[in-house]
């Protein structure tokens, strides 16, 4: 059940899950506010007012996109392309930062372009096809990295920056197509 909070200027819906969990945390799922907490966890309200720099600030952000969004004209890549295309960067990008990948995967995943598995598993999404190649590029080389620096840490901006100095606004675009690809699902079911 959706609950309202207001932060500043913007009145907000936001959801809450109880699971069985240590520690609580903040999600922006496709743009929507959501607390997943720590069965028997009282303090929804203090964790929001903990983080509401944060979560004002990725509103702001999630609203910008949605509006930058709404001038873009999506083309797409079959599947099969769009696996190729992958895979080679892949192999470039292993040689590149000299490490190699298991196994490489392709779904739709619900909240993320890709993911590096502990066991060194790459898995992009499917819906990377209505991306332009270079962020498709982006996004396999933040994967592949993550097989030598795991953690979002410096040591891993600092070498993201050294092949995309712009790599805030590879971000900031690949949230764009986050929505606009959330709606192209939308409109087809």
């Amino acid at each position: 059940m959706a609950k309202h909070i207001r932060i500043y200027d913007l009145d907000m819906e936001y959801e809450v899950d109880y699971r069985n969990i240590k520690y609580p945390r903040i999600e922006f799922k496709t743009g929507r506010l959501f607390l997943v907490l720590p069965k028997n966890y009282e303090e929804a309200s203090e964790l929001i007012e903990k983080h509401k720099e944060w979560i004002y600030e990725k509103s702001l952000a999630i609203e910008a996109a949605r509006n930058s969004a709404k001038g873009i004209k999506i083309e797409s890549k079959s599947e099969s392309e769009l696996k190729n295309f992958v895979n080679a960067l892949v192999e470039k990008f292993s040689n590149e930062t000299k490490v190699g990948s298991k196994e490489i995967h392709f779904r739709e995943l619900k909240s993320k372009w890709g993911s590096c598995s502990v066991k060194g598993r790459l898995t992009f999404n499917l819906l990377l096809r209505y991306l332009p190649n270079d962020l498709i590029e982006y996004v396999v080389f933040h994967e592949v990295l993550h097989l030598k620096e795991r953690n979002h840490n410096e040591r891993f901006w600092n070498i993201i920056s050294s092949r995309f100095e712009n790599w805030q606004e590879k971000e900031k675009e690949l949230l764009v197509y986050w929505f606009l690809t959330q709606d192209l699902i939308r409109k087809e079911h």
